[in-house]
């Protein structure tokens, strides 16, 4: 499996958005009460307004194929994983833990991890819990989790 974690660029919205659209709506299978997802999950200017605020990133299989993508937010040291989705007829083969990994990894500036993902979504919630995220805190429809990065030096 080669995959590449990049920036994606206002081209690239259109696809982000079928991409998205397929992800967050799939959520019906895991506790989801409608097809739906967060904010902006299947708008083309949403995901080109964040291309352009340069926080839109893609996920390329080894076919050159945009499969997943992401969302995040970088203010000082702490980023917040604004969202990350991957393709449904590529659940369940390491293209999410590959993402969040590449998100820990590619900023060495940033020292804390934050996201948040519904209470009802078992999967994501799961998901998280196993990459070492801790919940910090929770509402009546959110868990907000947080990870500190584990840096050489620091």
């Amino acid at each position: 499996m080669s995959l590449q974690f990049l920036k994606a660029g206002t081209a690239d919205a259109v696809t982000l958005v079928g991409i998205s659209k397929h992800a967050f709506e799939s959520d019906v299978e895991v506790g989801a009460s409608e097809l739906c997802g967060p904010p902006g999950y299947k708008s083309i200017p949403f995901y080109t307004k964040m291309a352009r605020m340069n926080c839109l990133y893609k996920l390329i299989d080894d076919n050159g194929l945009t499969v997943g993508g992401a969302v995040l937010f970088i203010k000082d040291n702490e980023m917040n994983v604004g969202r990350i989705f991957v393709s449904p007829v590529h659940f369940r083969k390491g293209y999410g833990i590959f993402m969040m990994q590449q998100i820990e990894t590619m900023f060495p500036e940033v020292q804390i991890f934050t996201l948040d993902t519904p209470v009802w979504n078992i999967r994501t919630n799961a998901f998280y819990q196993k990459l070492g995220y801790t919940e910090v805190r929770r509402d009546n429809d959110f868990v907000y989790y947080e990870k500190r990065a584990l840096r050489a030096g620091v």
